[in-house]
């Protein structure tokens, strides 16, 4: 460019070149004239060699790992949730709008009696996706949850997409518990609030709106909210304490509903599964959404003492509480009553009433205003702590990332944020709201089911890397085995090189990243094509033949990839707890988890991909550029450089120039 500009000068204080002078060019000019295609050429080339550099710069920035810290325990929260304190928070999560809302109308309007499998598929897609939590969350004792375990494993961009599920998950829980506790309230007044305020604000009419706003849910969220800034021990105790006035009134309903049962409500009135199993699987779909909460327990990493043995304690303990919960409350409530007369909007009240025990709606009423209040809560806690890891990571706006130093919690991003919610509880419709949620977790179940079977076999170890937390430090004289054993990790195993021969050569932990890819899409295409195959799958003369061959290719495909992903040398040392039978638990998690993402309303995934459309602005407007992994070379600047040291343009880069502590023997070569 030095040059060029030299040039220019040069040329600008040259007088005009007369027509009487031209014996002043030399002959090899006029033989050699410039050829404008050849600087188009070139020109054209440069700006290709850019683009190059342009696209491979962004496909770095979006596959870039997370790089933890040396000191994995090190946090500006206050670590002071004990194991209890964490499973409390986990119960209080899952026990709340579903076991009081979604029972009823699940068994009135999907699956009548057979409920009770919809909650225990429901519930086994959530334990396997459990397992994978309570791996990554002994692994890496952070806030975000499904996000951090994403960005150390997969790479930048797919931890973004997880991310903002996540607080579309927490914040579309919140704004729907808080509905539902404002419904709760308003039938236990006879509908004054409700007809108050559509006398005096009048009907909205939409499909995704809700009938009236709702200024009572509106006001929970901000109340929940200003709680939760009072610091987390404070609102550990006032969480715990409402979770077990709600397990009282499980059991209590349990209990008597049992011993009120009439086991042919289980016979008559279309029987066990009134609506088949297509009314099973939808079901759990909906009913999925009851589970939701036990990530909650993982995005409490930063916050927990011992977060390597608390979170998967705590994870199993909840799951089983909450799963025990679910299946008891369903099938007292549907053998107490014939699923056909079940009140969906107050089920359990109205099935006691039904037998004469009008008291019980008193003690139902408390129960479910408690466990709706824990869930709320739950949400609210979680909502915020994820925003916080993501603008800690740089991926969302600085200003979400500070902490309060007396408190030792985010108070501008819980504002923020239960502010969110509050304003869609006040317009947004409740079972809108829970479809819509439920495929952003779903998603992030998925990928991190994955994303245990990838770090698995991976086999290098780098600051990138999820290093196993143990005990105690690795021995001297067992390092070098630690070391060797991580390294095999991700190669094909003694007995079976001779794969090698039919897939070729590969780096180790490839083909089982391959693997898990293929078979996630694999079983996509198996339940899209059983869900809305239509007449070609479900034709009374059975299915059309081409079809058979297309399942049985895709099922052979899924099992291949499984098999050769079994065949690599895992990395397992060191864990206080890692997920039992990998690849086959984390496979069947990915498998529960697509067939209840299918399952969903069409209408539900076109307004995912709305939301996913925000969040792509967000991320390639802001998160890309200011990410602390973010590299320091930008996509220009590796082609075009000032050297400081020899004053020339266009030199190259080099490793001293990037890390000036380098030795000169090492940038010579």
């Amino acid at each position: 460019m030095f040059k060029d500009t030299q040039y220019k000068v040069f040329k600008e204080n040259q007088p005009p070149l007369e027509a009487n002078n031209i014996s002043a060019v030399s002959a090899s000019e006029l033989n050699n004239p410039i050829d404008d295609t050849t600087k188009t050429e070139e020109m054209g080339g440069l700006r290709n060699r850019l683009m190059c550099r342009f696209v491979s710069s962004t496909c770095f920035q979006m596959n870039r790992r997370k790089t933890l810290g040396e000191d994995l325990m090190e946090t500006p929260l206050r670590r002071c949730l004990s194991t209890l304190d964490i499973t409390m928070l986990g119960i209080g999560h899952m026990v709340g709008a579903g076991i009081y809302v979604l029972t009823g109308t699940v068994a009135h309007n999907m699956a009548g009696p057979a409920i009770v499998l919809s909650f225990l598929i429901a519930g086994l897609a959530s334990v396997l996706a459990a397992l994978c939590y309570a791996e990554f969350g002994s692994r890496v004792p952070k806030a975000g949850s499904a996000y951090v375990y994403t960005y150390v494993t997969i790479g930048e961009f797919w931890a973004f997409v997880i991310g903002w599920n996540i607080l579309l998950e927490h914040m579309i829980g919140a704004a729907s518990v808080a509905r539902a506790w404002s419904g709760y309230v308003d039938a236990l007044t006879g509908g004054v609030i409700a007809n108050a305020t559509a006398g005096t604000f009048g009907e909205m009419h939409s499909g995704m709106l809700a009938k009236t706003p709702d200024f009572l849910a509106f006001a929970v969220c901000l109340a929940y909210c200003g709680l939760s800034t009072l610091g987390v021990k404070g609102s550990s105790y006032f969480n715990s304490f409402f979770t077990m006035v709600n397990i009282g009134v499980i059991v209590f309903v349990s209990g008597f509903g049992f011993y009120w049962a009439d086991y042919r409500n289980w016979t008559d009135y279309g029987g066990f599964a009134p609506f088949g199993f297509s009314g099973i699987l939808s079901g759990a779909a909906t009913c999925f959404y009851a589970y939701v909460g036990f990530d909650s327990i993982a995005t409490s990493g930063e916050e927990a003492r011992d977060p390597t043995f608390s979170i998967p304690v705590a994870t199993f303990v909840s799951m089983s509480v909450v799963s025990l919960g679910y299946i008891c409350v369903s099938a007292a409530l549907t053998l107490m009553v014939p699923y056909t007369l079940i009140n969906p909007t107050a089920a359990l009240p109205d099935a006691f009433a039904s037998h004469g025990i009008t008291w019980a709606r008193i003690v139902i009423s408390v129960g479910a205003l408690a466990g709706m209040t824990t869930s709320l809560f739950g949400s609210l806690f979680s909502l915020p702590r994820g925003v916080y890891a993501m603008a800690q990571d740089g991926l969302l706006f600085k200003v979400f990332a500070r902490v309060n130093e007396k408190t030792q919690v985010p108070l501008i991003t819980i504002g923020v944020c239960g502010l969110f919610s509050a304003f869609v509880a006040l317009f947004f419709d409740i079972e809108k709201l829970v479809e819509f949620m439920s495929i952003g977790t779903l998603m992030a179940y998925t990928i991190v089911s994955a994303a245990v079977i990838i770090l698995r076999y991976r086999p290098i170890v780098g600051r990138s890397d999820v290093l196993p937390l143990t005990e105690s430090p690795v021995s001297p004289g067992s390092a070098k085995e630690f070391v060797n054993m991580l390294n095999e990790a991700g190669r094909l195993k003694p007995k079976f090189y001779w794969i090698e021969r039919l897939v070729g050569r590969y780096e180790p932990g490839v083909l089982p990243a391959s693997c898990v890819f293929i078979f996630t899409v694999a079983c996509a295409c198996i339940f899209s094509i059983l869900q809305w195959g239509g007449n070609a799958v479900y034709h009374p003369n059975g299915p059309e033949w081409w079809l058979i061959v297309l399942l049985t290719f895709l099922v052979a495909v899924s099992l291949i990839t499984i098999a050769l992903i079994a065949v690599h040398n895992q990395s397992t040392e060191g864990l206080r707890f890692k997920v039992p039978w990998v690849p086959t638990i984390p496979a069947l998690s990915i498998v529960a988890n697509v067939a209840l993402m299918v399952n969903l309303n069409p209408m539900t995934w076109v307004r995912f991909g709305i939301w996913m459309s925000i969040g792509f602005v967000i991320y390639f407007a802001y998160g890309m550029r200011h990410s602390k992994e973010n590299a320091t070379v930008t996509s220009y600047s590796g082609l075009l450089k000032s050297n400081s040291r020899t004053g020339e343009w266009g030199s190259t880069l080099t490793a001293k120039d990037l890390d000036p502590d380098t030795p000169s023997s090492q940038t010579e070569n």
